[in-house]
């Protein structure tokens, strides 16, 4: 298979991904060092998480094992670990799909980490700051991972069909690469694919192969960025139809469903907020439902969602205040809190003996942060808010 066959064996043989492979890189550097800490890798699927692991493996000359979240047992992880109790040279656990280890499961892997008993490198599709817990993120880098560019795919691409003296047109070339939104093991699965049906290999028989291209991330690097910017921004902008565009791109290119609807509950408060405070409702509800249900119905929940969000007034108010209050303490605007409300001995005013408010004081110096912006909803808080303070 060309895909085991051309698997990098060294780090400067992994392509796309030169914040990793660039000496100058601080990964390339401790790596070189022999001082690599517990790495998270995360990204897209064929981009060489799995590979860069065992780069790893081989470049620190540690023993490696290599285990799946989703039939990984804690009895297996003790025995690895007990194994190698007196050994100078620790082993590398490498876990594919780590956003799959439950809570319980992570929280096994602490003492090791902390001890150092193994290196451990967990590999996902998913945001580990959504996937794992805080203790298991404190312990460990961060690495993300990302599609690899056209130029990257094109340059491999030839170095293969030079080496194994394959002949294709550029269009034959062009499909190879631009179908496969950035998977290196697709594109060369594909290849192989076609090699293996001993027919003439053209762009007919490779749309046989693959009928559904991967057409997301076709034409740069940055594409899969785009496509969600673009349903991000068409939402923004109360298109529905380009709303639905961009989601089918999404979903055709095979973006989770749980990426885009954690993409949606963010648009909920920064574009909508409090103009219809049920889009949050709704964006959650579709990020829990979408997680359950998986592709191909969770589609339909996704499309709900987005029309519902396209259609509701909009408001960034709320955004816009939490910047400006977290730009004032960054900025040292910091005083202490006043006395009257630091206990109800001390000259407090409970509202709620007055009708709900009372006037005083919950700053010592008054700042002002937040602006209503009179549509939807928040036009009735603003209305009731300036009903209150008599204004």
């Amino acid at each position: 298979m060309l895909a085991l066959r051309y698997r990098p064996q060294k780090l400067n043989d992994i392509v796309g991904q030169p914040h990793i492979t660039n000496p100058d890189s601080p990964f390339y550097r401790l790596l070189e060092n022999g001082k690599l800490q517990h790495t998270f890798l995360y990204g897209p699927a064929g981009v060489g998480k799995t590979t860069i692991a065992k780069v790893i493996a081989k470049e620190l000359d540690r023993p490696f094992y290599e285990k799946n979240a989703t039939t990984l047992k804690v009895n297996e992880i003790r025995e690895i670990i007990q194994q190698y109790k007196n050994a100078l040279q620790k082993p590398l656990l490498f876990i594919d799909e780590i956003h799959r280890l439950s809570k319980t499961q992570q929280e096994v892997l602490l003492p090791f980490m902390e001890n150092y008993d193994a290196l451990i490198i967990g590999a996902s599709t998913e945001n580990p700051y959504f996937s794992l817990t805080p203790a298991i993120r404190s312990r460990s880098m961060l690495l993300e991972l990302h599609s690899i560019d056209n130029d990257a795919l094109s340059s491999l691409l030839e170095k293969i069909v030079k080496k194994e003296s394959i002949k294709l047109e550029q269009n034959v070339k062009n499909f190879l690469i631009n179908s496969c939104n950035g998977d290196i093991r697709s594109m060369l699965n594909l290849l192989q694919a076609a090699i293996d049906t001993g027919l003439e290999i053209d762009e007919v028989l490779l749309k046989k192969l693959r009928p559904n291209a991967a057409i997301i991330g076709s034409s740069s690097a940055d594409a899969h960025y785009d496509t969600i910017s673009a349903l991000i921004k068409s939402i923004r902008g109360s298109d529905i139809d380009a709303s639905l565009y961009y989601l089918a791109l999404l979903i055709e290119g095979g973006e989770p469903p749980e990426y885009i609807a954690r993409r949606l509950v963010i648009l909920s408060s920064e574009d909508i907020g409090n103009a219809n405070p049920n889009a949050l409702n709704l964006s959650v509800s579709t990020m829990n439902a979408v997680s359950k249900i998986g592709y191909p119905e969770a589609r339909i929940i996704l499309a709900q969602c987005v029309v519902y969000l396209a259609s509701c007034p909009k408001s960034n108010s709320s955004y816009k205040a939490i910047n400006n209050a977290i730009e004032a303490i960054k900025s040292g605007d910091i005083e202490p809190i006043p006395n009257n409300i630091k206990n109800f001995k001390t000259g407090y005013l409970y509202p709620h003996d007055y009708g709900g408010y009372v006037k005083q004081s919950y700053m010592k110096k008054q700042r002002k942060f937040f602006n209503f912006i009179p549509v939807g909803f928040e036009k009735t808080l603003q209305e009731w808010v300036q009903k209150i303070r008599g204004n």
